[in-house]
């Protein structure tokens, strides 16, 4: 019986190899060696499809499910609300694609969203110009340290120690291609060397804590270095915009504007910058126009990429943006508005403050600084966090990030307004009885 999922019939089969020239399919396979030919595999017999679904759902089972599990994670990645209007939008079918189409003019809707996005990060950031969005937020910001060594004409990068490890690890990655080095300051840094094309800052830090980012934009501009702040979008709802604090550059991870985590991806990189340098943003740019007849259209502004016969002087090599993912975070902006996300962002801060306090009350915890912290802090702990995280699984409780290797004996946890009272008391009931 023919398999349902092979469409092709033998007269298909016979006109495609009539037209490629060959005979047969063993004429089509010659080049392959024959031992490598008509391999059998040992794999278990077939399942029927209701089978395999409750297979499928068995092994789903064995996750730590956001569903089931109080969670405490953050690090990059956050467990936000996401309002039942975007799943509602974004699985539309005009709509559920994860690429920018390449035929704009027949693609007035995506790029209509696309547009909205661009206006609506702008206004959150305070930046004047935003791309249509990059593949996630490590990759945003390598590409605006690209970006600092284009405008500037210089090779090396400046970026405080406590930058997202995961995010410096890429900036090497990408500016190790281009011979641009990557130099990491520490906080305290009195003065800044005009040999940087930029200075990168994270707002607030990798783990939690708010930087003085004014006084890193004075001594950066001072030494005629670009600023660079990556910053938490949901941050803004209460805090300062970079554009507030002079960033040239500002990126972020726009996971938690109406993402699931997914298990860490898909990412929305948020890419904007200041007008003067629109030419050397990479990505692209949506554009609104009018036609001859006076109505409003959508066009690609500005796309600046290697595939329009840039080559090497391409400004990157990111091909397409997240369009889905940027209209998830689209419908989320608008949906939740100037006081929705206000409201979300204090949530996220009172309730980490609550939780931080109530831990720092433990005998044998205590916070690892009196710095100020938006929705994440770091608890030193009594034993090794790895194995406290793993206790806690046993209470359904998915713990922080061990980050032993930056702080003695350091567990960075997150709290954001998904997490309870109950959540929060369970979890500091729990780890007094570790």
């Amino acid at each position: 019986m023919p398999s349902p999922y092979i469409p092709n019939t033998d007269q298909d089969r016979a006109a495609m190899l009539r037209d490629i020239g060959a005979g047969s399919i063993d004429e089509l396979f010659q080049d392959v060696p024959a031992q490598f030919r008509d391999v059998t595999f040992d794999l278990p017999p077939p399942l029927t499809e209701l089978e395999l679904r409750e297979e499928l759902y068995r092994l789903s089972r064995q996750n730590a499910s956001l569903d089931d599990y109080a969670c405490f994670l953050g690090a990059g990645y956050y467990h936000h609300f996401v309002p039942g209007v975007i799943g509602h939008i974004t699985g539309r079918s005009e709509l559920y694609t994860a690429y920018t189409p390449y035929q704009a003019e027949a693609s007035q809707g995506i790029l209509q969203a696309i547009y909205e996005y661009q206006s609506l990060v702008c206004q959150l950031t305070g930046m004047e110009i935003s791309n249509a969005g990059m593949y996630d937020g490590s990759s945003a910001a390598a590409e605006a340290a690209l970006m600092a060594c284009r405008i500037t004409g210089k090779k090396e990068v400046a970026v405080l120690s406590t930058v997202n490890p995961v995010y410096r690890e890429v900036m090497g990655t990408y500016g190790s291609g281009q011979d641009i080095t990557i130099h990491e300051l520490k906080p305290d840094f009195e003065e800044l060397s005009g040999k940087y094309a930029c200075l990168i800052v994270q707002q607030p830090n990798f783990l939690g804590y708010f930087e003085e980012v004014a006084r890193y934009a004075r001594l950066a501009h001072g030494a005629g270095v670009l600023f660079i702040a990556i910053f938490d979008p949901i941050s803004l709802g209460l805090f300062q915009p970079p554009g507030s604090y002079g960033a040239d550059i500002a990126v972020a991870e726009g996971q938690p504007l109406g993402n699931p985590v997914s298990f860490g991806g898909p990412g929305l990189g948020i890419f904007t910058c200041r007008k003067e340098h629109l030419r050397q943003m990479p990505g692209r740019i949506v554009g609104r126009t009018t036609d001859v007849e006076g109505q409003p259209g959508y066009v690609l502004t500005a796309a600046t990429r290697e595939q329009h016969i840039r080559r090497e002087r391409a400004t990157s090599n990111i091909c397409t943006n997240e369009a889905l993912v940027a209209l998830a975070a689209t419908v989320y902006l608008a949906a939740m508005g100037r006081s929705g996300l206000r409201r979300v962002a204090e949530l996220c801060y009172h309730k980490a403050h609550y939780a931080a306090k109530a831990i720092s009350k433990l005998k044998r915890y205590s916070l690892t600084s009196d710095q100020s912290f938006f929705k994440e802090f770091v608890v030193r702990c009594p034993t090794p966090p790895g194995k406290i995280i793993r206790l806690l699984l046993e209470e359904k409780i998915i713990g922080g990030l061990d980050v032993s290797h930056l702080v003695a004996n350091g567990m960075l946890l997150c709290v954001t307004e998904m997490n309870s009272r109950q959540e929060i008391d369970h979890l500091v009931t729990v780890l007094e009885a570790l």
